[in-house]
């Protein structure tokens, strides 16, 4: 098979596999199993393996020595850590952003915030896509090159929280705004913008999780390191 072509498989086992996470398809501690894709795409292993490699490294799937690949499993403690370094990391780019970002920036966060939609079950997937690169060239615009690629990975780690949201009008709406403060290097105006944003993120997450999942949620971890 040519290279270009393993890169499309790849490319296509990854985002269908992502997809099943991020939506649920897929649930928390579910094993892969690498024969099932084998069929399901018509490929050898190479591509499977690498299309899940990447899917780890995002920390959306667990990978255990002699046993397979698993859906991460979350604890309640570790949303909770994610969505406060969250806030921690973009508060911090974002006022960077505002002193740093340059007009060609701009228009590619316009570009970005012009592509929501909020009509169907899809574009809550694609609002989730794009609100991961909204932030993520917030954070770029920084110039500090690892807060960007720590903010975009952060963005990876919750995405199957973000799509929860179901709130792709009213975070666009705030996202204009803090178009509007970078634009004019408020500092102060857009910190206060992506605040509010961040706030009302988590809490609509775990209200969700209250609301919704909470028996099958732990408060804490009873484990150490990364095992599942």
């Amino acid at each position: 098979m040519p290279p270009s072509k393993k890169g499309a498989v790849k490319h296509a086992i990854y985002r269908q596999v992502r997809t099943a996470i991020i939506t649920s398809q897929m649930k928390p501690g579910e094993r892969l199993a690498i024969e099932q894709l084998k069929a399901d795409f018509g490929t050898s292993v190479t591509p499977i393996r690498d299309a899940l490699q990447m899917l780890g490294q995002e920390g959306l799937l667990t990978i255990k020595p002699r046993s397979g690949y698993y859906v991460t499993r979350v604890t309640l403690k570790e949303l909770t850590d994610m969505l406060d370094l969250r806030a921690i990391l973009e508060v911090a780019a974002v006022e960077l952003a505002a002193a740093n970002i340059s007009p060609s920036e701009i228009m590619r966060l316009e570009n970005v915030h012009a592509g929501y939609t909020t009509d169907t079950d899809e574009a809550y997937w694609r609002y989730t896509e794009e609100n991961r690169n909204f932030h993520f060239l917030v954070a770029w615009a920084s110039r500090n090159q690892e807060l960007a690629r720590q903010v975009g990975h952060l963005h990876d780690r919750l995405a199957r929280f973000m799509i929860m949201l179901h709130s792709g009008q009213e975070m666009a709406a705030i996202h204009q705004r803090l178009i509007a403060r970078l634009k004019t290097r408020d500092i102060q105006g857009a910190r206060a913008t992506l605040k509010k944003e961040l706030a009302a993120s988590k809490d609509a997450i775990l209200d969700h999780i209250i609301q919704t999942e909470a028996d099958t949620w732990h408060l804490n971890p009873e484990r150490t390191g990364n095992k599942n």
